[in-house]
């Protein structure tokens, strides 16, 4: 479900912080892909940079490349053409080791699904990427648990999350993406498996989020959703066909 839009007023009042220094540097980036002898080609020259600090969403209809760039920027994906930096470092060059270490220590992932271990308590599935990145025991612990009270669920440490609301599955989920203090949290339709009163409190977080001086990416084909931030930017047919502030 989608939460109402912003009002007037609040998109009046509602804080815009300055951009820092280029974190996302594209240019001319194409992707091609092979379905049996059929080339698709989901972005067809896209030309992008996004700041620290920024709060950006990327709307775009079925079929746009919203995903495709989703993936390219969350370095999932690599570009059939063009040029691709993340904080000054050539995407193209790097290893699968380096890709890897930059999704584990750069970006924080939000998915629509959550995408947590069954199992594991909520402490436990957000000091997940704290393990990949080997830090010790209590170190882990003492930053999954402060990430859990940035989210308000402090007292939900030992729940599962089948014990747990949808928003609050979420919740665990933005805590996960800001355990590793990564430069940019990328949220996949972070409300579209939320009812829109639960929808309006994570929305409510990510702009607390960025009021605290987080990079925040917002795929989504929600307009409500995308007015949330602070610019958008419309995909159609694998291009940029708009680019401005949310207003």
């Amino acid at each position: 479900m989608t939460p109402p839009p912003p009002t007037a007023a609040s998109l009046k009042s509602r804080t815009v912080r300055p951009a820092g220094p280029l974190v996302i540097d594209i240019e001319g980036v194409t992707k091609l892909y092979k379905m049996g002898s059929e080339t698709v080609h989901a972005l067809r020259g896209v030309t992008l940079q996004i700041r620290r600090n920024e709060y950006l969403a990327i709307m775009g209809p079925s079929g746009s490349g919203k995903s495709t760039l989703m993936n390219m920027l969350g370095c999932l994906d690599t570009p059939s053409d063009g040029r691709y930096e993340f904080s000054g470092k050539d995407v193209a060059s790097m290893s699968d080791d380096e890709l890897a270490d930059i999704r584990n220590r750069e970006i924080g992932f939000v998915f629509q699904t959550f995408n947590l271990l069954p199992r594991s308590n909520a402490l436990h599935n957000v000091e997940l990427p704290l393990i990949y990145a080997g830090l010790p025991k209590q170190a882990r612990l003492e930053r999954a648990r402060e990430a859990l009270e940035n989210v308000a669920l402090g007292d939900r440490v030992h729940h599962r999350p089948n014990e747990l609301s949808g928003g609050q599955r979420q919740r665990v989920a933005i805590a996960r993406a800001l355990v590793t203090r990564p430069s940019i949290i990328l949220a996949d339709e972070p409300t579209g498996n939320l009812d829109s009163k639960t929808g309006v409190e994570i929305m409510n977080l990510f702009e607390q989020l960025y009021a605290q001086g987080n990079t925040l990416i917002v795929v989504t084909h929600e307009e409500d959703i995308a007015r949330h931030a602070r610019r958008i930017v419309r995909l159609r047919d694998g291009l940029i066909e708009a680019d401005g502030p949310a207003n």
